[in-house]
């Protein structure tokens, strides 16, 4: 898994195995992802994705992948027990990216959040490993935590690519359009001064914001220490949705990160703080 990736710090805290598990299923999505992100030709888009369904049928019938990614995750498909379903799903939301399309209202869009966010979240909890089955919650929320906040920081340069994710109802409520977004593409780096555009976006927030705090609330206490790669990531994530907030969400301009050495720094205090976390659940289970 390369450095530049905003997951980086949340796999160096685990256990070999579940490192290259992870990092083999991470390899997996990227190809996904790239079938659809670096082919502008649609029609070839949607063949290298029915490639990808094959690949996944290789994969789980003990076939020999076509592709490195997929002879990279198949080992790992039956000792981590991953699920096949879930794999199928981040196919099937990547493939909906194919032709630029808009939702209507969230009920709209948060099928295809779950298909590309929650359904990697979904595979992850697998290699970590639970015991309490509201870690499944915990995975669903987060990923759609993530895939909020994805979509907020990349309003601009998805605009760019023929990509709106923001529901149409949630930009009308403000008095939006399309053209309140070209406006602000059209003028990157000069401050988001369109009112109704911002309010949309904070509106776009809160929503991730409600999706973070049912993460967080879903999360058992006693398979904490087993997520600290997740709560690390979701840690990175909170602090981008704090800095596009500071930034009054302008994501016109350059695209707001959160540097490299800050995302150390809340993988080191997130893995301390969860790390305590567990050491108190083991002993007031060991107490009773």
């Amino acid at each position: 898994m390369a450095r530049k990736t905003s997951f980086y710090y949340s796999f160096l805290v685990l256990p070999k195995a579940e490192r290259r598990a992870l990092t083999a299923f991470f390899d997996f999505c990227r190809g996904v992802d790239d079938a659809v992100d670096l082919e502008p030709d649609p029609a070839r888009a949607a063949l290298a994705i029915d490639e990808w369904r094959r690949e996944v049928d290789r994969m789980y019938s003990g076939g020999e992948p076509a592709t490195s990614e997929g002879r990279a995750l198949q080992p790992f498909i039956e000792p981590f027990h991953l699920p096949r379903a879930q794999i199928e799903a981040l196919i099937d939301g990547v493939a909906m990216d194919i032709t630029p399309r808009r939702y209507e209202t969230f009920a709209d869009l948060e099928p295809y959040c779950h298909r590309v966010a929650s359904a990697v979240g979904l595979v992850c909890v697998e290699i970590f490993g639970y015991r309490d089955r509201r870690a499944l919650d915990y995975a669903r929320d987060l990923g759609v935590a993530l895939q909020l906040t994805n979509i907020l920081r990349d309003v601009g340069v998805d605009y760019r690519r023929g990509r709106v994710y923001l529901p149409v109802e949630d930009l009308a409520r403000f008095g939006c359009t399309e053209d309140h977004i070209a406006r602000a593409v059209a003028a990157p780096g000069s401050g988001l001064r369109d009112e109704p555009l911002r309010r949309a976006l904070e509106h776009h927030a809160s929503r991730a914001h409600e999706f973070f705090a049912r993460a967080i609330a879903a999360l058992p206490a006693d398979d904490a220490s087993r997520f600290v790669a997740a709560e690390i990531m979701r840690a990175i994530y909170f602090d981008l949705l704090h800095r596009i907030e500071a930034a009054r969400y302008d994501v016109f301009g350059d695209l707001v990160r959160v540097p490299r050495p800050a995302q150390a720094r809340i993988a080191l205090a997130t893995w301390w703080r969860t790390r305590r976390r567990g050491a108190r659940v083991a002993a007031t289970e060991t107490r009773a």
